[in-house]
């Protein structure tokens, strides 16, 4: 497998997952011009993509999926309501509409999008399995639930959401509304809550993980840094690469 979190966090996510014969975009919430460049920068051919999977239509995860879907003639996988919903970010584009819960068969993978609580029409997190193992992404998670933590089991790669820090949503400049809708089984999960996911999730076979989606302004790298050295001091099962994704530059593609 090949990862690399091209962009992570409230201005726009993009991850991209090469496993198999098959190479995925996970969101494109760049614009089309960022997102070439940091693929270029990586390395990464963005010729050779075959499909886009969305998660869900808020605009940090969608912003230029039918333009990159259009420049490179790739389909983009979108649930019905999503589709609805978003609509005119996929004129003329190829679309494969699924159904939440039901995985898709492509290429030499297949494509499991779990629903996920959020607060948007329709929101997933995709696990893909191919002849390399399982990889996972799920992000934008109100909770982790038991459907959630079942799916993620012996993935060899998770790129998980580690939004924000209690102490520093509940004490910084957000107004209350938007700290309880954060904080809400509907919102984003703590570090704390991830913290306690990847307890559940070790196994000697969790090679890498990209800590995702931190809040600019209620979470810092260095919080993330120490949650994720706590689960590596904590247990004695794995050791997986771990990377903090950001929201201004492209992590380095990683090899598992």
């Amino acid at each position: 497998m090949k990862i690399c979190s091209l962009a992570s966090g409230s201005k726009g996510n993009c991850l991209y997952l090469e496993s198999g014969d098959t190479r995925v975009l996970v969101d494109v919430g760049l614009s089309l011009r960022e997102t070439l460049l940091r693929m270029d920068h990586a390395g990464i051919d963005a010729a050779r993509v075959n499909a886009i999977l969305v998660t869900h239509e808020h605009i940090d995860h969608i912003r230029s999926a039918g333009s990159f879907a259009r420049k490179f003639n790739v389909p983009v996988f979108v649930s019905h309501l999503v589709r609805e919903k978003a609509d005119k970010y996929f004129k003329k584009t190829q679309l494969h509409v699924f159904e939440s819960g039901s995985a898709i068969t492509f290429r030499d993978v297949v494509i499991d999008p779990v629903p996920i609580t959020h607060d948007s029409c329709d929101p997933v997190g995709f696990i893909i399995e191919s002849r390399e193992g399982r990889a996972a992404s799920v992000t934008d998670l109100g909770i982790v639930t038991r459907l959630v933590l079942e799916k993620l089991r012996g993935c060899r790669f998770i790129n998980l959401e580690s939004n924000h820090d209690v102490d520093m949503l509940m004490n910084g400049p957000y107004p209350w509304e938007l700290k309880q809708r954060i904080k809400s089984r509907h919102g984003h999960i703590s570090n704390e809550e991830s913290l306690e996911l990847l307890h559940q999730l070790a196994h000697e076979g969790l090679e890498a993980l990209v800590m995702a989606h931190l809040s600019e302004v209620n979470n810092h790298p260095d919080h993330v840094v120490r949650s994720t050295q706590s689960f590596l001091r904590d247990q004695n099962v794995c050791a997986p690469l771990i990377i903090i994704g950001d929201q201004y530059r492209a992590s380095c593609l990683m090899e598992i």
